[in-house]
């Protein structure tokens, strides 16, 4: 299952960094677009879940 998340806080490369580490660090299969502003998750429900509290805890 592909879920595209928006992130319309994500502004330079400094916040795909951010993001990437802490995706990369729960284990999770993504891309992070910084032209479109956007994560997209590859996985489950619970993949997508995890993925947006990271969002969230990082303040996006």
């Amino acid at each position: 299952m592909t879920t595209v998340l928006n992130v319309e806080e994500m502004h330079c490369e400094k916040c795909v960094e951010r993001i990437t580490k802490a995706m990369t660090a729960a284990g999770l299969d993504f891309k992070v677009s910084l032209a479109d502003k956007t994560v997209t998750i590859e996985g489950c429900d619970h993949c997508v879940a995890k993925a947006k509290e990271i969002l969230d805890d990082l303040g996006f």
